[in-house]
């Protein structure tokens, strides 16, 4: 059963994902969330970003959608997330996925400024990460490599410890 920490984690995610602010994440949520991501970047980045959206879709689908509605609510999302330490493989697949959408020059490493346009993305709105990426940079030398990525990934949504960095990797937790 997820803990009180998984479950605003995981909700503070479902509420950004869920675009519509139905209760349910569905495939058409992925898609503007996609499309959102392409304008605020300002690329001609679409299509790729559109493809990894909807990779995730399919994997989060295939994996909770319990009643086989092709809707997805926070509770069957927090079943999979109980599940998650026992199967890391899976979370680390997904955050080189991410790894890759986020990463928009392409050069290996997540910056700064690639990491706050991520966040605004999810938020909806500006956002100040000037605090919290220094925390996820566990070498200190202002970028995330995609090790360091996928290990604060696997923490935000495997673990179970709020002093964890990568607790904060959607950002602060809402109280």
């Amino acid at each position: 059963m997820a803990s009180d920490l998984q479950r605003r984690k995981i909700s503070g995610v479902f509420a950004a994902m869920d675009v519509d602010g139905d209760g349910f994440l569905q495939e058409q949520d992925f898609r503007a969330l996609a499309e959102r991501w392409s304008r605020v970047r300002g690329q001609d980045d679409g299509p790729r970003l559109t493809g990894i959206m909807l990779s995730w879709w399919t994997t989060l689908l295939s994996a909770s959608d319990r009643d086989r509605d092709d809707k997805v609510t926070l509770d069957e999302v927090l079943l999979v997330v109980d599940r998650l330490p026992g199967t890391p493989e899976a979370v680390t697949a997904t955050a080189d996925a991410m790894f890759e959408a986020i990463d928009e020059n392409g050069d290996g490493l997540i910056s700064a400024a690639e990491y706050r346009r991520l966040i605004e993305v999810w938020n909806g709105r500006p956002t100040d990460t000037d605090t919290t990426f220094p925390l996820l940079d566990s070498d200190g030398d202002g970028m995330l490599s995609r090790t360091e990525f996928a290990a604060l990934w696997l923490e935000f949504w495997a673990g179970d410890d709020a002093e964890a960095p990568g607790t904060l990797v959607f950002g602060p937790l809402a109280a």
